[in-house]
């Protein structure tokens, strides 16, 4: 203890930031302040500690000293990256032209029609944000303005719609909106006939929004201001005061949030808690919002469920003696897992992922050997039939199913090749009719020029096989001598499945390959796959990620010398364990957004989303957890050696992961390293987690990636 402390006493500042935030920075050498940590036995010391600002600091319009040095030591970052991607700017904005030229600006999406409105977006050349429509179901209809999102983001640096609600009664809608990039959202209620915005205001919500079946009670789920936990349900009377709303559910357990939606029949309210492991709703009669909430089954640890409505008998999803997961159904009057009769059974390598109910059809979708799949059930005879494609991978998803009596199945389909397709499915004919697909402008894209591949590497376990997604322009050959772009995920069990991306051509038709490794930690081959990689068994994620990339190299798509690397959030995890497990693997890698400081972050139940997070990663509480954090967390195993050329993007505002994760790896690592490849971090001031909103701001960054990844290839144009 005395070493640390004389440590603290003599240890010299190297930051070269003064407090003038208009000064031009370049020198990036962070000071150290250390922080004494003491974990079970272990003492840490941090000297990045400094970096973390508070949320009162960051929106305090007088700023602290410390508040100061942080902001200053972003700018100089920010500077820094500048300077060093100086003679790339002409690039840049050659590629940002390149991807808006793709996009077709006066764009419309496919009408949905609900409640005897149709629904629609409209997208105008030169707009960044959509316009909302309807008109009534009948031909001579006028089109009306429901939402005009250009204009309501006049002045707003950030800008994002998170939810808009009609009442049953189509007269009004409540939309919410968030100005911050905190996804905290405020709920607004418009008067569709007047066009009035009414005085009752929301604050500091989720953004989703139900409304009972009296057009005048609408149900909202509230976070905790300082975890950003999703723990209260409220119920508001349109005309009064939201400081009179009241509460009806509580989430008193740290580790679950709730949430409430109302089902497809319109006739149940239903309030879910979850965790990562549990699961509980209770329901009410929409028509009675004032009523009693019942619990369907109590909650039980390793009890997942939810919940759909058909006649009288709720349907039910569940892990119940079946790991991945089986459909049930009960009376709704005999609701508890004692009534529960069993409708699909489990299926050892099938993954039952949701259902959509309709009149004659149940719509079942599943996962199997990797890909997804929709099979069709007619509910009269049993009888049932898979809807089918070509590519050997892709995307397939349910899409905007809200009416109840029709034979029309609605679903997006979308592959590395292919662009983003809307279909209706008639469940009778078996007939698909192509709504819509999603232009590719700007020059003579041909699908048919592309090659799309789905591969295997086998793990080092020996017992593994990894599946791998690619993309590459026709004619590539396969010599070593191509660039490869491997993106990965592997966390919370979502599945990196492949879909188009306009924006991906600009590397492709530059030579690259694009690869997605579909490790374990995500669910692509059934829960087994997530559980594999998840806990104590979290490094095969990190493991999968590296063995794929050496049969990416073994089989000659790339070579050492032109492999790179890219994940965000929990992938931005990914690519820090992996770059200190394979420093010299990679030639570069991108880390979007990245968790990145394992232990500090899951110590601190004060950080938004921590207590959530204890059965992905553990409780470094518990020490078994803590050791094993500790020995793959990408800022905790920083060592001296070479690290590939590496780029860093956050936001500042960022509430999944906070800004000072990627703020203090990089200091980090700049003071540790052995080598001086190219380290980079963009922080950008007005946004979070999910990056700039709009459809084209966000297109800069990706060409701030691109240039980047160009630069390393020496790739000019």
């Amino acid at each position: 203890m005395k070493k640390i402390l004389y440590l603290s006493l003599v240890l010299i500042f190297s930051c070269n930031i003064g407090e003038d935030l208009n000064q031009k920075y370049i020198d990036v050498t962070a000071k150290k302040i250390p922080k004494i940590n003491i974990y079970h036995t272990d003492t840490i010391i941090d000297n990045y500690d400094w970096m973390r600002l508070s949320d009162s600091q960051k929106e305090s319009k007088k700023s602290d000293a410390q508040t100061l040095d942080v902001l200053n030591y972003l700018n100089a970052e920010n500077d820094f990256l500048e300077k060093e991607m100086s003679g790339t700017e002409s690039f840049q904005n050659d590629l940002f032209d390149e991807f808006i030229a793709r996009i077709e600006q006066n764009d419309e999406s496919v009408p949905v029609s609900y409640n005897g409105y149709t629904y629609y977006t409209k997208y105008k050349e030169g707009e960044d944000y959509s316009i909302h429509y309807r008109k009534k179901n009948n031909d001579s209809s006028e089109e009306e303005i429901i939402l005009n999102l250009p204009e309501m983001a006049k002045g707003s640096s950030y800008f994002a719609l998170g939810d808009k609600s009609i009442s049953e009664c189509n007269n009004l809608m409540a939309y919410s909106v968030d100005l911050l990039s905190r996804r905290d959202y405020t709920i607004h209620i418009k008067d569709l006939r007047t066009g009035e915005i009414l005085a009752d205001k929301i604050q500091n919500t989720t953004g989703r929004i139900t409304w009972a079946n009296d057009n005048k009670t609408l149900f909202y789920t509230k976070k905790d201001k300082v975890t950003l936990r999703s723990y209260q349900i409220y119920r508001h009377i349109i005309g009064t005061d939201p400081s009179e709303d009241v509460l009806v559910f509580e989430e008193d357990d740290e580790t679950f949030g709730c949430f409430i939606y109302k089902t497809k029949s319109r006739k149940y309210l239903m309030i879910g808690s979850y965790q990562t492991l549990s699961s509980e709703y209770r329901f009410l009669d929409a028509n009675d919002p004032l009523g009693d909430w019942q619990v369907i089954q109590p909650r039980e640890n390793n009890l997942e469920y939810s919940v759909s409505h058909f006649e009288d008998k709720f349907y039910i999803k569940t892990n119940w003696d079946a790991k991945n997961f089986r459909l049930m159904q009960t009376s709704i009057y005999s609701t508890s897992k004692n009534y529960w009769q069993e409708v699909i059974p489990h299926r050892k390598d099938v993954l039952l992922r949701s259902i959509d109910i309709f009149k004659n059809y149940l719509v079942v979708n599943e996962r199997n050997e990797g890909l997804r799949k929709t099979r069709v059930i007619n509910w009269q005879d049993n009888s049932e039939y898979y809807i089918t494609f070509n590519d050997p991978s892709y995307s397939l998803y349910s899409s905007s199913n809200l009416e109840f009596d029709t034979d029309l199945f609605r679903f997006v389909y979308t592959s590395l090749t292919t662009p983003r397709s809307v279909y209706d499915f008639n469940m009778v004919s078996k007939e698909r009719t192509l709504l819509k697909q999603k232009q590719v402008l700007g020059g003579d894209f041909d699908s048919d020029n592309y090659v799309s591949e789905r591969i295997f590497a086998n793990s080092r376990d020996g017992k593994t096989q990894i599946p791998i997604s690619l993309v590459y322009r026709k004619g590539l050959q396969k010599n070593g001598a191509n660039p490869l772009l491997l993106n990965g995920y592997g966390s919370y069990g979502s599945s990196s499945d492949p879909y188009f991306s306009s924006v991906r051509l600009s590397l492709l038709d530059r030579g690259f390959t694009y690869a997605i490794a579909h490790v374990r930690g995500g669910q692509e081959m059934g829960r087994d796959w997530y559980e594999d990689g998840k806990l104590l068994k979290k490094k095969n994620t990190f493991y999968d990620f590296i063995d794929c990339a050496k049969h990416l190299i073994d089989t000659k798509f790339t070579s050492s010398e032109h492999i790179y690397a890219t994940g965000g959030s929990a992938g931005g995890l990914l690519m820090g364990a992996v770059i200190n497990m394979e420093p010299e693997l990679f030639k570069g890698v991108v880390a979007g957004v990245p968790f990145v400081d394992v232990i500090n972050t899951m110590w601190d139940e004060s950080i938004p989303l921590t207590t959530g997070e204890f059965d992905e990663w553990g409780n470094p509480k518990e020490k078994e957890y803590y050791d094993y954090m500790k020995s793959y967390s990408p800022y905790d195993n920083i060592e001296n050696i070479n690290y590939p050329n590496l780029l860093i993007t956050t936001g500042y505002w960022d509430s999944q992961v906070q800004y000072w994760e990627p703020a203090k790896w990089i200091a980090k690592i700049r003071d540790i390293r052995a080598n001086d490849n190219l380290l980079l971090m963009h922080c950008n001031m007005d946004v979070g987690h999910g990056g700039s909103s709009g459809r084209f701001e966000s297109l800069k960054e990706i060409a701030l990636e691109y240039a980047f990844l160009f630069k390393l290839e020496n790739i000019k144009n």
